[in-house]
């Protein structure tokens, strides 16, 4: 029997250290909206489960180190608007890193799009995205 997957419970990211988590925490908690599911923890040692309305985001505090760009390039959030997210994330002090503009991905069928960029607390690439 073959496996069948679902869909994708979570991301997970990791911040070294209290003061990394609370500002990751913060981004997409407070900045972003995105609605806790569940905490634990204590002291320096915290997780939590975020709801993105289609799959969690799990962050945790115990990073050993802070982290290089490996295979997971960023996280694309589907947004109602890429513009209010952006602006959000501008007034946080954020870097956007590619500001909102509207792309065609050239597949069959073509799949217009609006897109923008930031960097997120501990230096993930984050996309926000609205297909058009």
């Amino acid at each position: 029997m073959t496996p069948k997957i679902t869909g994708i419970h979570h991301v997970a990211l990791k911040a070294k250290g209290l003061e990394n988590y609370k500002r990751m925490f913060e981004f997409y908690h407070e900045i972003l909206g995105l609605p806790v599911v569940r905490e634990w923890g204590e002291g320096e040692n915290l997780g939590a489960m975020l709801d993105t309305g289609a799959g969690m985001l799990e962050i945790f505090s115990n990073a050993d180190d802070i982290l290089s760009e490996g295979a997971l390039r960023h996280i694309a959030f589907a947004v109602e608007s890429v513009d209010v997210c952006v602006e959000a994330v501008r007034r946080a002090g954020y870097e956007i890193t590619m500001e909102p503009k509207d792309i065609v991905i050239s597949s069959e069928p073509p799949l217009p799009a609006r897109i923008a960029f930031c960097t997120g607390p501990v230096g993930e690439s984050v996309e926000f995205f609205t297909e058009k």
